[in-house]
C-alpha cells in the first residue's frame, strides 16, 4: 500500500510542473508522513535523551570508531545500529519504493545516525549541509540538494533531507536524508 501511495503523490503533479530532476512536494510530504511514524518518534526519543549530554569531543570519538568500523572485523557500533528497529523500517521503506529511493537513514538531534538503509560512510551527520539545513532549521525545513551520478551504477540522484518532528506537538525530534533516483522519478512522471 505504501508503495501506491508514493506513486499517487508522484502522479498528483503534472508532468510539465517539473523541471528536471526536481522532487515533487507531494513525494516530500508522504516521505515525512511515513518517516514520522511511532517507531522513529520511539527510536529519535530514546537516542535525544542517550546523547543529551554527549560532547562535541564524544561526538568525534564516536564517528571516528564508525569510519574505523569499516575496516575491521569487530563492528559493534555498526551492528548495534544496523540491527535496530529504524534500520529495519528505513530499509523497507526504500525496498518498497521500487527503485525510486536508493537510501535512507535517520539522524537525531546532534546529527548521529538512528538507522539507516545502507552503511554511511560516517557516523556524525552535524557537520553537513543534511543536518543544518534541517534540524537547525526548523520542524518544516526540507533541504534538496545538487543532482549526483551515482558512479556505480550511472542513475542520477538527489538527496533530500527533512526535519523530522512528532507530529502532535511539532517538537524536532531529528532529520531523514533520503536519496531520491531522479531517472527513475522522471520515467514516472
Amino acid at each position: 500500500m505504501r508503495r501506491f501511495l508514493m506513486a499517487a503523490a508522484i502522479a498528483t503533479v503534472p508532468s510539465a510542473a517539473l523541471a528536471a530532476g526536481e522532487i515533487p512536494d507531494g513525494l516530500v510530504a508522504e516521505l515525512k508522513s511515513q518517516l514520522e511514524q511511532p517507531v522513529t518518534l520511539i527510536m529519535l526519543r530514546a537516542q535525544n535523551a542517550k546523547h543529551a549530554d554527549l560532547t562535541q569531543a564524544e561526538i568525534d570519538a564516536l564517528d571516528k570508531q564508525w569510519r574505523a568500523e569499516h575496516e575491521q572485523a569487530d563492528q559493534p557500533l555498526m551492528a548495534r545500529l544496523m540491527g535496530n528497529p529504524m534500520t529495519t523500517y528505513v530499509t523497507k521503506l526504500t525496498a518498497r519504493s521500487g527503485g525510486l529511493l536508493s537510501e535512507i537513514f535517520v539522524m537525531d538531534n546532534k546529527g548521529l545516525n538512528v538507522g539507516q538503509s545502507s552503511i554511511t560512510s560516517d557516523y556524525w551527520q552535524g557537520d553537513e549541509a543534511k543536518y543544518q539545513k534541517t534540524v537547525a532549521v526548523g520542524g518544516d525545513a526540507v533541504f534538496v540538494d545538487e543532482v549526483e551520478v551515482n558512479e556505480t551504477y550511472g542513475n542520477r540522484f538527489r538527496q533530500l533531507s527533512i526535519t523530522l518532528t512528532d507530529p502532535a506537538t511539532g517538537e524536532v525530534l531529528g532529520a531523514a536524508a533520503i536519496d531520491v533516483n531522479i531517472d527513475e522519478l522522471e520515467r514516472r512522471k
